[in-house]
């Protein structure tokens, strides 16, 4: 059985040229190299699998071939290569120092590839400071790392550093198809461009992720196949969902959501990639950010027949919705609802506009019930601003009750010179039943009139008839029992009704009977307001309890009373105590608190 080289170390860059997607660091080392211009300490940062460590031993070959070489010259005596990640005690930096001063057998410079330098400990950083900043004239430190924030300032101040990008879905793309072609692999673009986008911009990854899939669908790789193998949902499952948002289709849309989560996907990969769609749709509707489009010619045609259906309103909203329901997602307990509630929402936006009334028709009574009534209506229409004005008329009594149903949407609208105008107007429409015209000018009364004064005196003259003698009223007896007894009835009735100061209030603060009068000792000023502002609910209960519609009442002010009331524990406790002195041996004996 052959040996297989995975693509990742096949394919791994071999040139410059090779570098894929890093054009401008490697225009700028070339140079570097050709006008002598070189820094004998760089640092190369970014992200994983973009190609720092290939333009690391890239460099170390090509400075010292001077064209004597044999091109498969690898100058392997002369690149050093170090993993912080193992190597990172002040012992291992101490070897390396040692090492550097021996100059090379073979060729010009050493070159000392240090990876994921980050990893160093602090005391290791110290001890390479000196050298790293004065190396000997045939050294070459080239620092890789992932996490350049984790490297001390004084190491960065000493590197020249490079910051190497993500590489693009479309430079991977083509990547891959070059190496599709040369392995005699017959790939769909779509497929290689789903490679891509889930490599997430690290050319290592999607080699690894193309030689998986190819494992999986053999030499013939499909987009169907690539989405299988991946676990992802591709451009047209969310392209059906999106066409079922557009129609409004709410059980269907939810059967679909259904079948993604019965194929063992996630919903919350589902609806970050719903809002990323929506992102695209919107990206297709002006020329100038189509190419912010990271996808295949076909499928970006898709994108722009899609877009057309939809509006810049819908597509933002769809968004804020979608996005809302990924940041709750995790939080959520019922995730498979909070994602159905969401679709269910986005399927609303068009059928129910945010903001719509219940009730949008431009009527009070509807058209039928005239008809069903046999009143006749006329149908005029105004020249300037086109707004109709249906007069009903009622012909069943005696030709003055008019009753008018109007739509006007500025201002008020006088019969006269509308009337003059619609006759001028060829398309206005006349009338044909011979109804008496109706002067709104003369309609227009004011709120005094024979008829209202008439009605006036009437009413005042009821309420002088109505009028009580007061040497009628009963003026029972009443003990001062019977008294006190309707006014704590009165404050348990006040309490039932949720007037709890008042209650309480009532309870309290018992009255006495004095010369005939009703007299009432309260502790302070704010409870005489209450009271007096409470008399003529009291006095009605107390006339009719009673019997009596000759009661007058006291009201005095005491603040000594307030002293008779214990409103806290210790108050309370101070009140036993005056009762009984031993309460304090029991309160002692006891270990008691208050």
């Amino acid at each position: 059985m052959e040996h297989f080289i995975v693509s990742a170390r096949k394919y791994r860059p071999q040139t410059f040229k090779d570098v894929v997607g890093q054009q401008a660091i490697t225009n700028t080392l070339l140079n570097a190299i050709e006008n002598n211009h070189l820094a004998q300490a760089l640092l190369f940062t970014g992200p994983r699998g973009v190609g720092k460590t290939s333009c690391a031993r890239i460099l170390a070959k090509t400075i010292n071939q001077d064209g004597n070489q044999s091109p498969d010259e690898d100058f392997a005596f002369n690149i050093f290569e170090l993993d912080a990640a193992s190597n990172n005690s002040v012992d291992d930096i101490r070897s390396l120092i040692d090492q550097v001063r021996i100059p090379p057998q073979v060729g010009k410079y050493k070159v000392y590839i240090i990876d994921e330098v980050h990893m160093l400990s602090q005391a290791a950083f110290n001890a390479f400071l000196k050298t790293l900043e004065e190396p000997p004239k045939h050294a070459i430190f080239i620092l890789a790392t992932t996490e350049k924030h984790k490297i001390i300032p004084t190491i960065l101040s000493r590197c020249q550093i490079f910051d190497f990008k993500r590489i693009t879905v479309t430079d991977a793309k083509n990547h891959l198809m070059e190496v599709a072609e040369n392995e005699g692999i017959k790939a769909e673009e779509d497929a290689l461009q789903i490679i891509a986008q889930k490599a997430d911009g690290a050319m290592r990854d999607a080699l690894s992720i193309f030689d998986r899939v190819v494992s999986f669908s053999g030499n013939n790789l499909t987009r169907q196949a690539v989405t299988e193998n991946l676990n992802v949902l591709d451009y047209e499952t969310y392209f059906s969902v999106t066409d079922l948002i557009l129609t409004g289709n709410i059980p269907q849309l939810l059967v679909e959501f259904n079948d993604i989560l019965a194929k063992g996907f996630d919903g919350h990969h589902f609806i970050a990639g719903l809002a990323s769609h929506f992102r695209d749709l919107l990206v297709c509707k002006d020329p100038s950010t189509i190419q912010l489009l990271e996808v295949g010619e076909q499928t970006k045609q898709k994108y722009s027949e899609q877009s057309a259906k939809t509006t810049h309103q819908f597509l933002i909203k769809g968004i804020e919705l979608a996005n809302d329901c990924d940041l709750k997602y995790k939080s959520s307990k019922n995730q498979r609802l909070l994602v159905e509630l969401c679709l269910m929402q986005l399927a609303s936006i068009l059928t129910r506009p945010e903001g719509e009334k219940k009730n949008d028709k431009p009527y009070i009574i509807p058209p039928s019930y005239f008809k069903e009534k046999g009143i006749p209506t006329i149908k005029v229409e105004l020249p300037e601003n086109k707004t109709e004005v249906i007069k009903v008329v009622d012909d069943i009594s005696n030709q003055q009750t008019v009753s008018e149903l109007t739509e006007v949407n500025h201002s008020t609208i006088e019969s006269d010179p509308p009337r003059k105008e619609a006759e001028e107007e060829p398309n206005a429409v006349i009338e044909t039943n011979p109804i008496p015209k109706l002067d709104i000018k003369k309609r227009k009364s004011s709120g005094l009139s024979l008829k209202s004064i008439k009605k006036k005196k009437e009413f005042e003259k009821s309420k002088v008839d109505n009028i009580v003698d007061p040497k009628s009223l009963p003026t029972d007896d009443f003990t001062e029992t019977e008294m006190r007894a309707a006014w704590v009835e009165y404050g348990k009735n006040q309490d039932k009704k949720g007037e709890r100061i008042i209650g309480s209030m009532f309870a309290m603060n018992i009255p006495t009977m004095k010369d005939d009068k009703i007299v009432v000792e309260l502790p302070n000023q704010s409870m005489k307001v209450d009271l007096e502002n409470a008399l003529p609910g009291l006095f009605q209960f107390l006339y009719k309890k009673l019997n009596n519609y000759s009661i007058e009442l006291e009201i005095e002010v005491n603040e000594e009373v307030s002293k008779k009331y214990a409103f806290t524990p210790q108050d309370k406790y101070e009140k036993l105590r005056e009762k009984n002195i031993l309460i304090d041996k029991l309160r002692s004996e006891f270990d008691l608190d208050i």
